[in-house]
């Protein structure tokens, strides 16, 4: 049964909240102040219709958005975008008990995800459909870059001749690098030689391993060609990758010697070095390898140390740090362990990317605490129409 109801407010996953009955009910695809029919199902609420449209609605460009499960934001007008993912920002760091305001929001879609995963059948491919366990079969998906174009049907090949699997799409300098995941056992790897040669990928691989290589696949950083190790980390667009590194290097001043920990591949580690000497630390041992060998490869750097470390249960120590600046950059679990040393350590300096709020507000609440002030805070959206925000802070004592 269809009911009316007015919506009050943004839940952080971007779904519209209304008030039924005394109980906050989830909808997504609304904005706040409209009028809308919805049916129910325990907290979660359906949109049936919009009977009044908020001023900040706008048409979504993707035919595809309020089935598939990949956008959650494309009704939303530019200033009321931004200022949702601002707010996801400003309203952790009070939770941690820190004010502290946004001070730039940056676009950084550039040409579109240069990464993505699929979900495969035997018959399909595409993402889940919202909040289900049904797959989209994709025609296309606008929000890739153009050379990812070819992915859902790169994905229905593999699906048909494997059955149901993940598959993850990275394009590259030498063309496309796919991974699978999640096959069924037993699956033949030779017998996917002949279909990645038929696909033109440059590499294939089936549970990390490699299956086919017909040219490595490399990404540019700074002045740095580097081999993308299998199952690597990278950022979502090339566009952020740049935004991000500006900022870093924007932030670390004149120093002597830097620490760049959480380094992945070295996005920040290539260029910082052709500043200052660098020690760069990640638990990705094909990462960490793969760095090495760019920064063997590339003229004019200072010394680059790379080292295999897992900085969740071996931080660098308080006694280890002594480093004019430390750039940190770790995954969504935040980097709570080394911030703990950071704050117990003499360092003077740090610039911290996060690509989640709350566990960046929790790392950033222990520096303060520790006599450190914030500043610099910006918000870079690399995750078009979605509700992850990156961001990017300088922290001095």
């Amino acid at each position: 049964m269809s009911i009316t109801t007015t919506i009050e407010a943004l839940g952080h996953k971007g779904e519209g909240v209304a008030i039924i009955d005394g109980q906050r009910v989830f909808v997504p695809f609304t904005l706040p102040g409209e009028q809308v029919a919805i049916t129910v199902d325990g907290n979660r609420g359906a949109l049936t219709g919009v009977l009044s449209s908020a001023p900040s609605r706008i048409e979504p460009f993707c035919p595809h958005f309020g089935t598939c499960g990949g956008c959650q934001l494309q009704h939303m007008d530019a200033q009321a975008y931004a200022a949702f993912k601002t707010e996801l920002v400003e309203t952790a760091l009070r939770q941690a008990g820190l004010e502290a305001s946004v001070e730039r929001f940056i676009i950084a879609h550039g040409a579109g995800r240069r990464r993505a995963t699929l979900h495969a059948r035997k018959d399909s491919a595409g993402y889940m459909q919202l909040r289900s366990h049904d797959l989209l079969n994709l025609d296309a998906c606008p929000i890739l870059v153009p050379a990812l174009k070819r992915a859902p049907d790169i994905a229905r090949a593999l699906g048909a001749a494997i059955g149901e699997c993940d598959i993850s799409f990275t394009a590259t300098n030498a063309g496309l690098d796919v991974g699978i995941r999640k096959a069924a056992k037993g699956v033949k790897a030779e017998k996917l030689v002949p279909l990645g040669n038929a696909l033109g990928l440059a590499r294939l691989a089936l549970g990390g391993e490699m299956v086919l290589l017909r040219q490595q696949p490399t990404v540019s950083m700074g002045r740095s060609e580097v081999d993308l190790p299998i199952g690597s980390f990278l950022q979502a667009t090339a566009q952020a990758e740049q935004v991000l590194s500006d900022y870093v290097l924007a932030a670390i001043g004149k120093p002597k010697s830097i620490a760049d920990l959480f380094c992945g591949i070295g996005p920040f580690a290539l260029r910082l070095a052709e500043i200052a000497p660098v020690h760069a630390a990640d638990s990705d041992r094909a990462g960490i390898a793969a760095l090495d060998k760019a920064v063997r490869h590339t003229k004019g750097l200072k010394t680059v140390t790379a080292r295999a470390r897992d900085l969740f249960r071996d931080p660098l120590t308080r006694f280890e740090l002594n480093f004019d600046t430390i750039v940190l950059d770790p995954p969504r679990a935040g980097a709570q362990a080394q911030v703990k040393e950071i704050a117990a350590s003499k360092a003077r300096h740090v610039v911290m990317i996060a690509c989640d709020p709350k566990s960046f507000a929790r790392d950033a609440a222990m520096l303060v605490q520790a006599g450190f002030i914030l500043s610099d805070l910006v918000a870079v959206d690399q995750f078009a129409w979605s509700v992850h925000i990156e961001l990017a802070a300088t922290f001095r004592r």
